[in-house]
């Protein structure tokens, strides 16, 4: 179960855009990384909120982020957590906990400002309600390792061909409007890292306005979980999407 713990609820305060970063075993880069995303949202004059989702984790990444939330007098910052390491129940949770009418789901490694920047222009001109930032594009930039860059290109294919993706990635940076996608979120079925999947592939199947933009990324630190181990388990839940789209 998520635990919201702090700010609370204002229901006088407008929030534009909700930013939602999954945190696990992050103590080495989380502090720095919050508090440099958000001085550059607040140079950018926008409504914001930056919702910590952090998930079981092992090292001080719950403390460090309480802190950044207590700490911030401006009641940027929100923690919400999970008991088990969990990306997709991690994602979801801060979703539905978001305020803004717009919600970015962001990673601790990127705080991508160029891409929110884009996105929500596309967001506020109304003609799409799902933007999504693919490293997987010929003109995007993916800088991690070949070995990364051609797992994901493996899985998308496999995403393709299995279950009719449409679009060229599903996992990492997006944005959408949360009125339009909040029921989606809530209807998946699937955690871990095949939730962002599933809420990509639900989205398409509902004829959510929906646009990919090309991205640039590049690690900050290696992955906090390995990617070899990792196959068995991605593989067991697409099957299970699968199962559940069929």
């Amino acid at each position: 179960m998520a635990e919201r713990l702090h700010p609370p609820d204002d229901p006088s305060r407008e929030t534009e855009v909700s930013i939602v970063i999954p945190i696990f075993d992050e103590q080495s880069i989380v502090r720095a990384a919050v508090e440099e995303l958000s001085d550059r949202l607040v140079r950018m004059e926008l409504s914001f909120e930056i919702i910590l989702a952090e998930n079981g984790s092992r090292d001080a990444t719950l403390r460090i982020a309480r802190e950044l939330a207590h700490r911030d007098s401006s009641g940027h910052v929100r923690v919400v957590t999970i008991d088990t390491p969990n990306y997709g129940a991690a994602l979801r949770a801060g979703i539905e906990a978001a305020r803004g009418t717009f919600v970015v789901c962001e990673e601790i490694d990127l705080c991508d400002t160029a891409f929110l920047a884009r996105a929500l222009e596309l967001l506020r001109e109304g003609d799409v309600d799902l933007v999504i930032g693919s490293k997987l594009m010929k003109s995007a930039r993916d800088r991690r390792p070949v070995f990364r860059h051609l797992a994901s290109l493996g899985y998308s294919r496999l995403l393709r061909v299995i279950l009719g993706l449409r679009g060229t990635d599903t996992h990492g940076l997006k944005a959408f409007r949360r009125g339009a996608l909040l029921p989606i979120v809530r209807s998946c079925v699937v955690d871990k890292d095949v939730f962002a999947s599933e809420l990509v592939l639900r989205a398409e199947r509902a004829a959510i306005r929906m646009r990919d933009i090309p991205v640039s990324i590049a690690e900050k630190r290696p992955p906090s979980i390995d990617l070899v181990r990792r196959v068995p388990d991605v593989l067991s839940r697409v099957a299970r999407l699968w199962w559940a789209l069929r």
